[in-house]
């Protein structure tokens, strides 16, 4: 059975670890938060539980975030382009707290619904070669571990060096995140429980 065919065994209905108020978070956190591109993680879809779930070390919290949202903001990557590895991720994962929050980011940035039923059925025909670069080689960095040389020679011209290093960079955040999510039973919130499922 490949990595990303392997169910998720969530034996709780709850939080293992429950999340720390948001009235904890501290200004500069916010400040840093509002810097995210676009509006699907901000009201309703504003990531609490995980947030707060992190927050549980607060001396790391501060750090972690501005390293995760100047990374957005920097990478040579669109936020289209990041949103589809992030979804792809979900999917590899099996993280539905990942996947719920990011559908409507990627719908915001112009991924539509056949396009989310592609990237869960890893099925990128229909996706410019670029983007089936970074769909393809986020498959191969999570099932491999690693990039095989002939996955590198066949989707590397689509790609820059800053794009191959940048794509290694927003999969290891989102590694991160789906770890956090699974282990720990964040639970989704109500604003985006009802946004489409991740299938089996």
């Amino acid at each position: 059975m490949s990595f990303h065919n392997r169910p998720v065994q969530l034996t709780e209905s709850i939080a293992r670890i429950a999340p720390q108020p948001m009235d904890a978070l501290r200004e500069d956190w916010l400040a840093i938060l509002h810097r995210i591109p676009g509006d699907g993680l901000k009201g309703c879809g504003f990531p609490r539980n995980v947030l707060g779930t992190i927050m549980h070390n607060p001396d790391t919290l501060g750090p972690f975030l501005d390293c995760w949202v100047t990374s957005k903001l920097k990478l040579g990557l669109s936020v289209r382009e990041q949103e589809l590895v992030i979804l792809r991720m979900a999917c590899l994962f099996r993280a539905a707290y990942v996947w719920k929050h990011h559908v409507p980011v990627g719908r915001e940035f112009g991924i539509d619904e056949r396009e989310l039923g592609a990237v869960h059925a890893a099925d990128y025909a229909s996706f410019n070669p670029r983007e089936r670069a970074l769909l393809a080689l986020t498959d191969e960095l999570i099932e491999e571990r690693t990039v095989r040389a002939a996955v590198w020679a066949a989707h590397k011209p689509a790609l820059s060096d800053r794009d191959m290093v940048d794509r290694v960079l927003l999969v290891s955040h989102y590694v991160f995140f789906a770890l956090v999510n699974n282990a720990m039973q964040v639970q989704v919130e109500e604003g985006v429980a009802g946004e489409r499922p991740l299938e089996p």
